[in-house]
Protein backbone atom coordinates (compact mmCIF):
# COMPACT_ATOMS: atom_id res chain seq x y z
CA UNK A 1 0.00 0.00 0.00
CA UNK A 2 1.69 3.51 -0.87
CA UNK A 3 2.06 5.70 2.15
CA UNK A 4 0.51 9.37 2.11
CA UNK A 5 2.97 12.18 0.42
CA UNK A 6 4.34 13.85 3.07
CA UNK A 7 5.67 17.48 2.05
CA UNK A 8 7.02 20.44 4.12
CA UNK A 9 6.60 23.76 3.55
CA UNK A 10 9.23 26.43 4.50
CA UNK A 11 8.20 30.22 3.88
CA UNK A 12 7.23 32.97 6.80
CA UNK A 13 4.96 34.60 5.29
CA UNK A 14 1.80 32.89 7.17
CA UNK A 15 -0.61 33.77 4.04
CA UNK A 16 1.74 32.09 1.15
CA UNK A 17 2.08 29.45 3.14
CA UNK A 18 -1.80 28.97 3.60
CA UNK A 19 -1.91 29.44 -0.49
CA UNK A 20 0.07 26.50 -0.88
CA UNK A 21 -1.87 24.28 1.48
CA UNK A 22 -5.13 24.77 -0.20
CA UNK A 23 -3.43 23.92 -3.34
CA UNK A 24 -1.82 21.26 -2.19
CA UNK A 25 -5.04 19.85 -0.27
CA UNK A 26 -6.80 20.68 -3.29
CA UNK A 27 -4.70 18.67 -6.05
CA UNK A 28 -2.84 16.04 -3.70
CA UNK A 29 -5.06 13.23 -2.05
CA UNK A 30 -4.35 12.29 1.56
CA UNK A 31 -0.75 14.84 1.60
CA UNK A 32 0.81 15.09 4.85
CA UNK A 33 1.99 18.83 5.40
CA UNK A 34 4.26 20.39 7.76
CA UNK A 35 5.11 23.84 7.88
CA UNK A 36 8.01 25.61 9.39
CA UNK A 37 8.43 29.88 9.33
CA UNK A 38 12.36 29.72 10.24
CA UNK A 39 15.34 27.35 9.50
CA UNK A 40 15.28 26.47 12.97
CA UNK A 41 11.99 25.12 12.68
CA UNK A 42 12.66 23.62 9.15
CA UNK A 43 15.79 21.87 11.10
CA UNK A 44 13.41 20.16 13.49
CA UNK A 45 10.98 18.84 11.32
CA UNK A 46 13.79 17.52 8.51
CA UNK A 47 15.35 15.88 11.88
CA UNK A 48 11.88 14.36 12.49
CA UNK A 49 10.45 13.80 9.22
CA UNK A 50 13.87 12.61 6.91
CA UNK A 51 10.94 10.64 5.33
CA UNK A 52 9.59 13.40 3.61
CA UNK A 53 8.98 13.66 0.08
CA UNK A 54 8.89 16.82 -0.85
CA UNK A 55 10.43 20.14 0.54
CA UNK A 56 8.91 23.57 -0.61
CA UNK A 57 11.90 26.13 0.21
CA UNK A 58 11.80 30.09 0.01
CA UNK A 59 15.10 31.42 0.03
CA UNK A 60 14.22 34.38 1.95
CA UNK A 61 13.45 32.32 4.95
CA UNK A 62 14.80 33.93 8.31
CA UNK A 63 18.51 32.90 8.75
CA UNK A 64 18.42 30.67 5.48
CA UNK A 65 21.50 32.94 4.13
CA UNK A 66 20.89 33.00 0.86
CA UNK A 67 22.07 29.44 -0.60
CA UNK A 68 23.21 28.10 2.41
CA UNK A 69 20.47 26.21 3.93
CA UNK A 70 19.62 24.78 0.35
CA UNK A 71 23.12 23.52 0.44
CA UNK A 72 22.79 22.16 3.71
CA UNK A 73 20.03 20.16 3.49
CA UNK A 74 20.57 18.86 0.08
CA UNK A 75 23.96 17.73 2.07
CA UNK A 76 21.92 16.31 5.02
CA UNK A 77 19.37 14.94 3.15
CA UNK A 78 19.71 13.90 0.08
CA UNK A 79 16.69 11.69 -0.08
CA UNK A 80 14.48 14.53 -0.01
CA UNK A 81 13.45 16.54 -3.17
CA UNK A 82 13.93 20.22 -3.03
CA UNK A 83 11.44 22.31 -4.71
CA UNK A 84 12.88 26.13 -4.17
CA UNK A 85 9.87 28.95 -4.36
CA UNK A 86 10.87 32.13 -4.37
CA UNK A 87 10.22 35.87 -4.89
CA UNK A 88 13.13 36.36 -6.56
CA UNK A 89 12.89 34.65 -10.54
CA UNK A 90 15.97 36.02 -12.18
CA UNK A 91 17.94 33.59 -13.83
CA UNK A 92 21.21 33.73 -12.24
CA UNK A 93 18.88 33.10 -8.84
CA UNK A 94 17.28 30.13 -10.91
CA UNK A 95 20.62 28.69 -12.18
CA UNK A 96 22.41 28.94 -8.85
CA UNK A 97 19.31 26.92 -7.39
CA UNK A 98 19.98 24.17 -9.64
CA UNK A 99 23.50 24.30 -9.07
CA UNK A 100 23.21 23.97 -6.14
CA UNK A 101 20.60 20.93 -5.90
CA UNK A 102 17.74 21.97 -6.38
CA UNK A 103 15.37 19.70 -8.30
CA UNK A 104 13.11 22.70 -9.38
CA UNK A 105 11.82 26.20 -9.12
CA UNK A 106 8.96 27.90 -9.11
CA UNK A 107 8.39 31.90 -9.27
CA UNK A 108 6.15 32.89 -6.95
CA UNK A 109 4.14 35.04 -9.19
CA UNK A 110 3.52 31.33 -10.97
CA UNK A 111 -0.03 30.72 -11.73
CA UNK A 112 -1.81 27.95 -9.94
CA UNK A 113 -1.85 25.23 -12.44
CA UNK A 114 1.74 25.75 -13.24
CA UNK A 115 2.47 25.10 -9.65
CA UNK A 116 0.72 21.94 -9.34
CA UNK A 117 2.58 20.56 -12.63
CA UNK A 118 6.02 21.65 -11.27
CA UNK A 119 5.51 19.87 -8.05
CA UNK A 120 3.98 16.79 -9.71
CA UNK A 121 7.25 16.56 -11.88
CA UNK A 122 9.33 16.60 -8.91
CA UNK A 123 7.68 14.04 -6.94
CA UNK A 124 7.99 12.41 -10.62
CA UNK A 125 11.75 12.83 -10.42
CA UNK A 126 12.04 15.22 -13.37
CA UNK A 127 13.16 18.16 -12.51
CA UNK A 128 11.61 21.70 -13.50
CA UNK A 129 12.45 24.92 -14.06
CA UNK A 130 10.05 27.99 -15.35
CA UNK A 131 9.46 29.27 -18.73
CA UNK A 132 12.38 31.35 -20.44
CA UNK A 133 14.69 29.81 -17.95
CA UNK A 134 15.80 26.73 -20.16
CA UNK A 135 19.11 27.47 -21.13
CA UNK A 136 21.43 27.93 -17.69
CA UNK A 137 24.40 27.01 -19.19
CA UNK A 138 25.83 30.08 -18.49
CA UNK A 139 25.36 30.40 -14.97
CA UNK A 140 28.24 28.67 -13.07
CA UNK A 141 29.39 28.58 -9.64
CA UNK A 142 32.61 30.94 -9.00
CA UNK A 143 35.21 28.81 -7.21
CA UNK A 144 34.43 30.19 -3.51
CA UNK A 145 30.49 28.84 -4.25
CA UNK A 146 31.87 25.59 -4.64
CA UNK A 147 34.08 24.91 -1.98
CA UNK A 148 31.39 25.97 0.19
CA UNK A 149 29.23 24.11 -1.31
CA UNK A 150 31.94 20.59 -0.64
CA UNK A 151 31.98 21.22 2.71
CA UNK A 152 30.38 18.30 5.12
CA UNK A 153 27.16 18.85 6.55
CA UNK A 154 28.54 19.72 9.81
CA UNK A 155 31.03 22.04 8.37
CA UNK A 156 28.92 23.82 6.61
CA UNK A 157 26.54 23.64 9.80
CA UNK A 158 28.74 25.30 12.19
CA UNK A 159 29.70 28.00 9.08
CA UNK A 160 26.48 28.68 9.31
CA UNK A 161 26.33 29.26 12.91
CA UNK A 162 29.48 31.06 12.73
CA UNK A 163 27.52 33.68 10.62
CA UNK A 164 24.65 33.46 13.33
CA UNK A 165 27.35 35.33 15.49
CA UNK A 166 27.98 31.90 18.24
CA UNK A 167 30.48 31.46 20.32
CA UNK A 168 32.57 27.57 20.20
CA UNK A 169 30.78 27.13 23.18
CA UNK A 170 27.20 27.74 22.05
CA UNK A 171 27.39 26.03 18.90
CA UNK A 172 29.42 23.08 21.24
CA UNK A 173 26.58 22.91 23.38
CA UNK A 174 24.06 23.21 20.78
CA UNK A 175 25.69 20.57 18.76
CA UNK A 176 26.60 17.92 21.60
CA UNK A 177 30.12 18.55 21.07
CA UNK A 178 33.34 19.49 22.95
CA UNK A 179 34.71 23.08 22.18
CA UNK A 180 37.94 20.73 20.79
CA UNK A 181 35.84 19.48 18.46
CA UNK A 182 34.67 22.48 17.18
CA UNK A 183 37.68 24.41 16.63
CA UNK A 184 39.05 21.04 14.43
CA UNK A 185 35.92 21.62 12.68
CA UNK A 186 36.83 25.35 12.45
CA UNK A 187 40.54 24.49 11.49
CA UNK A 188 39.28 22.07 8.58
CA UNK A 189 36.25 24.69 7.47
CA UNK A 190 39.51 27.24 7.24
CA UNK A 191 41.47 25.21 5.02
CA UNK A 192 39.24 24.18 2.78
CA UNK A 193 38.10 27.74 2.55
CA UNK A 194 41.62 29.03 1.92
CA UNK A 195 41.05 31.19 4.77
CA UNK A 196 42.32 31.85 8.30
CA UNK A 197 40.17 33.42 10.44
CA UNK A 198 36.21 32.76 10.67
CA UNK A 199 35.28 36.80 10.27
CA UNK A 200 36.95 35.42 6.74
CA UNK A 201 35.09 32.16 6.93
CA UNK A 202 31.75 34.35 7.03
CA UNK A 203 32.69 37.03 4.27
CA UNK A 204 33.24 33.60 1.90
CA UNK A 205 29.90 32.62 3.06
CA UNK A 206 28.81 35.51 1.99
CA UNK A 207 29.10 34.56 -1.69
CA UNK A 208 26.10 32.35 -1.43
CA UNK A 209 23.96 35.21 -0.85
CA UNK A 210 21.09 36.29 -2.70
CA UNK A 211 21.97 38.84 -5.26
CA UNK A 212 19.40 41.69 -3.75
CA UNK A 213 20.09 43.96 -6.72
CA UNK A 214 16.35 44.50 -8.67
CA UNK A 215 15.88 43.39 -11.95
CA UNK A 216 15.36 45.23 -15.08
CA UNK A 217 11.62 44.34 -16.06
CA UNK A 218 10.86 41.99 -19.23
CA UNK A 219 10.49 43.53 -21.99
Amino acid sequence: MLQPLKIIIADDHPLFRQALINILTSHFDGVTLLEAESVGQLEALLMAHDDADLLLLDLNIPNAHGFNTLVNIRNSYPQIGVLVISGQEDKVTVGKSISFGAAGFIPKSTAVDEMVKAIKAVLAGQQWIPHGCGDLASVTLDSMSSKIASLSPRQHRILMMFADGLLNKQIAYELGLSEATIKAHASAIFLKLGVHTRTQAVIAMSQLYLDQTPQPEQA
